[in-house]
């Protein structure tokens, strides 16, 4: 087991407001975590963070080798084993124990790799991702090009694998491969335990906490303004009052 830690995590695209604000958090390279969020909000950006490929400050601290989907592939039209081993180092047989556990016919490597399908491309880089087991995986939007059938393979493949964190807008899918979740909330990351039908059930009870916290605020803050205006025409009043005794008075000591 080991962890990554983050710790007052700072980062903003130049001219642009901050994605991360002095967040922190552990993460346990043996969970399968999802990361969440709406679009534009850093996920991709926070991965890159984690491999050290964006200036930041605060700390990253990790003694995990890790590894990111989906690879670049410098020349597709080379014979999909040749175009693998371009870009990573390791045995034909290490590739083919993945691919059979991802159902996949080992002959697709002697096959040009930009002849495959998008899923076929998706399922061979995945298990070039895993080759390295004891890597943690980085796993940016793997249900891309995957019909149904397919989908189902991989979260029952990813199961399997010991940890990682998966960017993925398919709730089913996150549902099944994970038991953590990352979501990325107002330039903060927040950790919740279990899949992403419990971190959406645990999200709707905080927002709706903080709906009611934010009404009872408005309520306070117009009761506490109505109070300062009556307290203010109250002042008024009594002022008026004072005025109009001294007029009274003084009319009636000059006749």
């Amino acid at each position: 087991m080991s962890t990554i830690t983050i710790d007052q995590l700072n980062f903003a695209y130049d001219g642009q407001a901050p994605l991360f604000d002095h967040t922190s958090f552990n993460l346990d390279t043996q969970w399968h975590l999802g990361l969440v969020g709406r679009n534009g909000r850093g996920k991709t950006t926070l991965l890159k963070l984690l491999l050290g490929q964006l200036p930041h400050t605060g700390t990253i601290t990790t003694k995990a080798p890790l590894n990111y989907f989906p690879q670049p592939i410098a020349d597709p039209s080379q014979l999909t084993l040749y175009a693998l081993q371009a870009d990573a180092d390791f045995e034909q047989w290490q590739l083919e124990r993945e691919m059979n556990l991802l159902g996949m016919d080992p002959d697709l490597l002697w096959r040009p790799y930009q002849n495959l399908s998008g899923g076929e491309q998706t399922k061979v880089r995945l298990a070039l991702l895993f080759v390295d087991q004891n890597a943690f995986a980085l796993i940016d939007e793997p249900t891309n090009h995957l019909d149904v059938t397919s989908r189902a393979k991989v979260a029952q493949y990813l199961q399997q694998k010991s940890g990682f964190i998966v960017v993925s807008h398919d709730r089913q899918f996150l549902d099944t491969v994970c038991d953590h979740v990352l979501a990325i909330d107002r330039q903060q990351i927040q950790l919740f335990q279990g899949n992403y039908t419990t971190y959406a059930t645990a999200k709707a009870n905080q927002d709706q906490q903080e709906q009611n916290e934010d009404q009872k605020l408005r309520h306070e803050i117009t009761r506490l303004n109505k109070t300062a205006k009556e307290k203010a025409e109250w002042s008024n009043a009594r002022e008026k009052t004072k005025f109009g005794d001294r007029h009274v008075k003084n009319s009636g000591g000059g006749a």
